[in-house]
């Protein structure tokens, strides 16, 4: 899959750097993006954003992972790239394939903390047994 070219903010904590930093640092650390695709509005991106993801971040899984959000009322061509379409909110990982370009997988809908830190240990579990057989 082609891997997009666009800006993306940080979502924990705030930042200002660029999907070109990030991607360029997802590159030199090997560190799989997780992007979370939501809206203002939506209610269980709310409470994902409110309650879910701070006590994901409390256990260190944001450390593990880049973190990212694109609000598709303001990036709507990206979201849609990212996710191919569907409704929100969407946890999106992707991670570098041994044999170039990125893999993605995705969950859609409101996540309990243990499912968000699962979907997180899966792709990092299968990128690590990638990596050791690529």
């Amino acid at each position: 899959m082609r891997f997009l070219l666009a800006v993306i903010l940080l979502a924990t904590p705030a930042s200002d750097k660029t999907y070109e930093e990030i991607r360029q640092k997802a590159t030199e650390t090997e560190k799989p993006i997780v992007v979370m695709v939501s809206t203002e509005w939506c209610t269980p991106c709310k409470v994902m954003k409110k309650t879910i993801l701070p006590k994901v971040a409390e256990h260190g899984y944001f450390e593990k992972v880049m973190f990212a959000t694109v609000n598709p009322d303001e990036q709507k061509e990206l979201a849609q790239l990212i996710t191919g379409g569907g409704a929100i909110p969407q946890l999106v990982m992707f991670r570098k394939s041994s044999k170039g370009g990125w893999l993605r997988k995705k969950i859609v809908g409101q996540q309990t903390v243990e499912a968000v830190e699962e979907f997180i240990d899966q792709g990092l579990w299968e990128d690590s047994i990638e990596k050791k057989h690529g």
